[in-house]
């Protein structure tokens, strides 16, 4: 149940939830976060009441004892190409309307008022019925990041049945031809890229992406490689591993490219460059020569969890690998005692050849034991 704040820094102002709480309440889905707009008033009336301004682009403050954000009612005018060519207009003119007017779909262009009111001046309420995602005016346009928001969407509730209004997909394509998309930069791509991939239904954001034509820009290289990528990630457990399962087929130099353009963090990074070394190193019956580099190149002896994961994700993704083969080889190599082997009298690099071949003679157990 969304909450409203009744105390001294709010007594008197127009306060309304906006956004995403209201649309969740009324899909029955859990919310934590909160949006408040507040009509009619000026910066000077909210920092005179204890708010504290904390808004770069537009007015936003924090509540001085919830803490929660309430920004002014604001409209919007397109001043350049992309996603920031925007100048802001917050006046105490500006109606809930107007405010609500400049957002991206109708499902969020819905207001809550301190008595429960809904107000739903675009058709937000119908739409979350019939589980559509419809843009509520032309100006969606205007903003080439709304694609990729979606696309998010898209991902997240895809489960509840929802789907893009075909009207909105036609203008999100008509926006990747006047190369709106090609103004979006890598942080913001990435960011959206990763909230998708933890989305119930990330395929679903590829999916539509591809639809309207953005993925060949911002992803070009999926092309042709998508719907195999696609079958794989939904069996991936966690947000690296599916991003892994989705580039599998692009080979290590096509991923590093790709990961320098989008800035991957490393935990992605690594995740995806390591499946495909591992599909590169290894084949469907590998010897214990070709076992022992894999280990090597993924640094199993010092990283057992990270190789754990890469295990796992190898598994979800269906290779023609021997994965339990590989498991039990791992585990048999790390028997191999350093301390031993200098009790028995080795020493520098005869040490560390020592104890390479013995990892290797286990492999080879191990290997023989499983066929």
């Amino acid at each position: 149940m969304i909450r409203f704040a009744h105390d001294a820094a709010v007594a008197g102002l127009a306060c309304y939830c906006v956004g995403g709480a209201v649309r969740d309440e009324l899909l029955g889905i859990p919310h934590t976060d909160r949006d408040w707009i507040v009509v009619g008033a000026t910066a000077e009336d909210m920092t005179r009441r204890g708010f504290r301004p904390v808004g770069r682009d537009f007015p936003v403050f924090l509540h001085p004892y919830s803490h929660e954000e309430y920004a002014l009612a604001r409209t919007e005018r397109k001043s350049g190409r992309g996603y920031t060519g925007f100048v802001v207009h917050a006046e105490p003119t500006v109606t809930l309307e107007e405010d609500l007017e400049r957002r991206d779909f109708t499902i969020n262009a819905m207001a809550l008022d301190a008595e429960g009111r809904i107000i739903d001046p675009f058709g937000g309420r119908a739409d979350c019925e019939a589980r559509v995602l419809r843009h509520v005016s032309p100006a969606f346009a205007e903003d080439p990041l709304r694609i990729l928001r979606a696309a998010r969407f898209v991902a997240r509730l895809r489960p509840c049945g929802f789907a893009v209004a075909e009207a909105t997909l036609d203008l999100m394509k008509a926006m990747v031809a006047a190369g709106e998309v090609e103004a979006l930069v890598a942080e913001r791509v990435w960011q959206e890229v990763e909230r998708a991939l933890n989305a119930p239904a990330a395929e679903a954001f590829f999916e539509l992406l591809d639809d309207c034509g953005a993925l060949t820009v911002l992803i070009p290289e999926l092309e042709g490689r998508l719907a195999a990528g696609l079958e794989r990630m939904t069996a991936g457990a966690d947000a690296p591993a599916r991003l892994a399962l989705l580039l599998a087929d692009l080979g290590v130099d096509a991923l590093s490219a790709l990961s320098e353009r989008l800035r991957l963090p490393n935990t992605f990074r690594e995740r995806a460059l390591m499946v495909a070394d591992s599909r590169a190193l290894l084949d469907s019956a590998p010897d214990a020569e070709q076992v022992l580099q894999w280990c090597r190149a993924m640094d199993a002896w010092r990283r057992p969890q990270r190789l754990e994961a890469l295990l796992a994700t190898l598994d979800a993704g269906g290779f023609e690998l021997p994965i339990a083969q590989l498991v039990r080889a791992v585990a048999a190599a790390r028997e191999v005692s350093p301390q031993g082997l200098m009790g028995a009298g080795y020493r520098g690099a005869e040490l560390g050849l020592m104890i390479e071949s013995e990892r290797e003679r286990l492999i080879a157990q191990a290997l023989l034991a499983s066929s």
